[in-house]
C-alpha cells in the first residue's frame, strides 16, 4: 500500500489549528475544509485526463478533464466535514455514504447505514474520514466497496496511527493512503496521539470526553 504525507506549511498550519484543544467547531471545520482540499489536490496527481478541443478568445486549442471522475465517499459522520471540500474540487464527481460506529467497549466498528451504487466495477473511490486509528472502520468501509468491485481506493484521512496503516496494509486491499500526519500511536481508550481529539465532536460539538 502506497503512503503519501503531505508535508506542506500549509498543510500543517491547518493541521495545528485542528490539534489545539482552543480551537472552536467553526474554525475547525474550517481547517478541515481546507486541509481537505490539499488532500484531495495530492491524491489527484494520479488521475488520467482525456484530451479534449476547447475554443479560447483567441483561437483552438485542447485541453484536459478527468477521464473517470472518482465516486466520494465520506465514512459518517466525521467524513462529513471533508465532503464539502472533496466536491468543491471534484464537481463531476457523485457521492456515495457509509455509516459507522465504533464499539466503546470492543473498538470495532459498527455499521449503521451504507448507500453505495452496486456496481463499483472500473470506478475508482475517493474515502474521507479524519482519523485512522486502530483501522477497524477504514477496513469495514474498504471491504464494502472492494465487495462491490472497486479495484482503486484512495483513503483521504486528516492523521493516521501506525497500527491503522499497518491493518489497512495487511488487509490486501487495493488501497493508497494520503494523510497530512502520522502520529505516534494510540492510547488506552484507542484515541490517535498526540492526535486531535473526536473529530465528529470538535466538528458538531459533543460531550467533552478528555
Amino acid at each position: 500500500m502506497d503512503v503519501h504525507v503531505i508535508d506542506h506549511p500549509l498543510a500543517q498550519s491547518r493541521l495545528t489549528a485542528m490539534r489545539d484543544a482552543r480551537t472552536d467547531s467553526s474554525t475547525f471545520r474550517a481547517a478541515l475544509h481546507e486541509l481537505t482540499t490539499m488532500l484531495v489536490y495530492e491524491a489527484a496527481r494520479t488521475f488520467p485526463v482525456e484530451k479534449y478541443p476547447v475554443q479560447t478568445p483567441v483561437t483552438g486549442t485542447e485541453g484536459t478533464r478527468l477521464a473517470n471522475p472518482p465516486l466520494l465517499v465520506p465514512v459518517l459522520r466525521a467524513g462529513l466535514g471533508m465532503a464539502d471540500a472533496a466536491l468543491g474540487l471534484l464537481p463531476e464527481s457523485s457521492m456515495g455514504f457509509v455509516g459507522l460506529a465504533r464499539d466503546e467497549e470492543t473498538y470495532e466498528p459498527r455499521a449503521y447505514m451504507e448507500s453505495l451504487p452496486r456496481d463499483l466495477s472500473g470506478l475508482p473511490v475517493l474515502v474521507l474520514d479524519p482519523m485512522l486509528a486502530t483501522g477497524g472502520s477504514l477496513e469495514h468501509c474498504c471491504r464494502l466497496l472492494a465487495d462491490r468491485g472497486c479495484t482503486d481506493i484512495t483513503v483521504l484521512c486528516v492523521l493516521a496511527a501506525p497500527v491503522g496503516i499497518e491493518r489497512l496494509k495487511q488487509s490486501g486491499l487495493p488501497l493508497r493512503l494520503v494523510t497530512a500526519s502520522i502520529d505516534e500511536g494510540l492510547n488506552d481508550q484507542m484515541f490517535i496521539v498526540p492526535g486531535l481529539g473526536d473529530a465528529g465532536d470538535r466538528q458538531f460539538g459533543g460531550m467533552p470526553r478528555f
